[in-house]
């Protein structure tokens, strides 16, 4: 008991250093890590990730990162329009990346294993000046 009372800062900095290593694992949630748009790029130019966009249609309409598919959040069970290589990696989006978290997490249960929400959604894609395309 002595050493503790001793070493209460040593012990003290030990802690805080532990918890500081897993605030990130904590901080992933139910859908996994999110993915900055850097690191988004980066996934789609070496390793072929696929975009989609889980806006509804009106939203996609309006604006949508330049190549995603659109799969309503509603309807991202029963679409055919995903990736039939479920190995293949997906940055799932959407204005804000509330909505993507959540699609994160059916496509991981559809066997999507390898797929992460784009932090911010639509608007970090905008602020970082990747390309948007609206439809007619």
């Amino acid at each position: 008991m002595k050493f503790f009372i001793d070493n209460w800062f040593l012990i003290l900095a030990a802690i805080t250093s532990g918890g500081l290593l897993l605030w990130p694992v904590l901080q992933r949630g139910v859908g996994g890590a999110k993915l900055s748009t850097t690191e988004a790029v980066m996934l789609i130019n070496r390793e072929r990730a696929v975009l989609i966009d889980v806006s509804e249609p009106a939203e996609y309409a309006a604006g949508h990162a330049a190549g995603a598919k659109n799969v309503p959040l509603a309807r991202l069970e029963s679409s055919a329009d995903l990736p039939k290589n479920k190995a293949l990696p997906l940055v799932v989006l959407c204005p804000t990346g509330a909505r993507a978290q959540r699609a994160v997490g059916i496509l991981r249960k559809q066997g999507y294993e390898n797929c992460r929400a784009l932090a911010g959604g639509l608007g970090a894609w905008r602020e970082a000046n990747l390309p948007v395309e609206k439809s007619a």
